[in-house]
């Protein structure tokens, strides 16, 4: 698992997706492409955003991905989600609303990615949160990363990482 903290716009998009787009390709999916990789953004802007980063760098890979976030049709991102994808990039709010309603299955996520936590946070996203830990396996890779680290954040990588110093 991992903690880490740095200024918007210092690469962290790239230091997650770089490898998790390697240990991905490392088993190509059989069958009927499940969700093994969650990345959480507090905001649509933002999961727009990732999500063009990483088709960017998985365009020679075969690997799909889509997102998910309020303030639009539904019905494109259930269709999408229905054809199978190796990577899902959401909001909390639309994630748990999709989980409630069993239109997504979070049960073969291996890696799940909370981008920007401090702003997720700040934004309310808590319940969300922790509420998404449920439905992921317990046996997964968490990478948390967030612009600063206050107590809410440390407090809930507690929850959700394998391992925590009292930093």
């Amino acid at each position: 698992d991992v903690l880490a903290a740095a200024q918007t716009g210092t690469g962290k998009t790239a230091s997650f997706t770089l490898p998790l787009l390697q240990q991905l390709q490392k088993q190509p999916p059989s069958g009927k492409r499940r969700i093994r990789a969650l990345v959480l953004t507090p905001t649509r802007e933002l999961a727009a955003q990732v999500h063009d980063n990483i088709v960017e760098l998985a365009r020679y890979l075969n690997l799909k991905s889509t997102v998910i976030f309020g303030g639009v049709s539904e019905k494109p991102q259930i269709s999408t989600l229905n054809k199978g994808v190796d990577i899902l990039i959401a909001t909390p709010g639309r994630l748990q609303d999709f989980v409630d309603r069993n239109l997504v299955s979070l049960e073969n996520i291996q890696f799940l990615i909370l981008d920007e936590a401090d702003r997720m946070l700040d934004m309310g996203f808590t319940p969300q949160i922790e509420q998404i830990l449920n439905f992921v396996p317990k046996e997964h890779q968490t990478l948390l990363f967030s612009a600063t680290l206050p107590n809410n954040i440390l407090k809930i990588s507690q929850s959700c990482l394998l391992y925590t110093s009292d930093a």
